[in-house]
C-alpha cells in the first residue's frame, strides 16, 4: 500500500528542536555532494522543458492534472518558499544535540523524489500563472536556484542546526534541508515528464507529417 503523508513541503512537517550542543561544521565532501545534486536537478529540469510548443506546455491529461507549465510554476515558487524556511526557521533553530550528522541524508534522497509516495501541494504553491509565462517561470527558478547554491557555498553551519521531521523520522539539519530542496525539484521534474507519456500529449512539430 502506498504511504500517504499529505503535502510534501517542509512547512507541513517540521517543528523546531529545542536542545543545544556543540556546532558541527559542514565538510567539503558534503558541500560538493549537495552542489552536484543542485546542479544536476537544475540541468535535468532545463533539458526536460527545452523546445516545447505552446500546446505541449499547456496540455492537461484531465482538468485535475497539472500541465507542464503548471508543474514548472510550482517548482519555481517552491524553491523560494523552501529556501525561506531554511533561512528563517531551520538555521535560526538552536544548535542541534549530538547526533549522527548524516542520519537522514540518504532518506531524504530516497523519499522525497519518490512519486509512488503521494502528496498534495498546499494552496500557496498551487499554480496561478504568477510568473506570466513558462519562460519567466524557468528564469525565476534558475535565479532562485542560484541563491540556494550561494547559501550552500557560504554557510558553514548547515550541520549545526536541526528541526524535527515527523515525515523522515528524525532531526533534519540545514544541510539535509538543502538536499530536500533539490529532491523536491527532482520529484516534480519527474511529474513534468510524466505528462509527456499521456497518449494525447501533443507531438513535437518536427514529428508532425508534412
Amino acid at each position: 500500500m502506498k504511504r500517504m503523508f499529505g503535502p510534501i513541503l517542509a512547512t507541513m512537517f517540521i517543528t523546531l528542536a529545542c536542545a543545544t550542543a556543540n556546532a558541527q561544521t559542514l565538510s567539503q565532501a558534503d558541500r560538493d555532494r549537495a552542489l552536484k545534486y543542485l546542479d544536476s536537478t537544475s540541468a535535468t529540469l532545463v533539458a526536460s522543458t527545452k523546445g516545447l510548443t505552446d500546446a505541449q506546455w499547456n496540455f492537461q491529461a484531465n482538468p485535475f492534472k497539472w500541465s507542464i507549465a503548471q508543474v514548472l510554476e510550482h517548482i519555481a515558487a517552491s524553491e523560494d518558499l523552501l529556501r525561506g524556511i531554511l533561512e528563517d526557521r531551520v538555521l535560526k533553530a538552536p544548535p542541534a544535540p549530538e547526533r549522527d550528522i548524516k542520519q537522514l541524508d540518504d532518506k531524504v534522497l530516497a523519499t522525497i523524489p519518490d512519486r509512488t509516495i503521494k502528496a498534495t501541494a498546499p494552496a500557496p504553491l498551487r499554480p496561478t500563472n504568477r510568473f506570466g509565462s513558462p519562460d519567466a517561470a524557468l528564469k525565476h527558478f534558475l535565479e532562485s536556484r542560484a541563491k540556494t547554491i550561494e547559501l550552500l557555498k557560504t554557510r558553514d553551519d548547515l550541520r549545526a542546526h536541526a528541526v524535527d521531521s515527523a515525515l523522515l523520522g528524525g532531526k533534519l539539519d540545514g544541510y539535509e534541508f538543502v538536499l530536500f530542496i533539490a529532491a523536491h525539484s527532482e520529484r516534480h521534474t519527474k511529474q513534468l515528464n510524466e505528462v509527456k507519456t499521456d497518449a494525447k500529449y501533443p507531438k513535437s512539430e518536427a514529428l508532425l507529417p508534412r
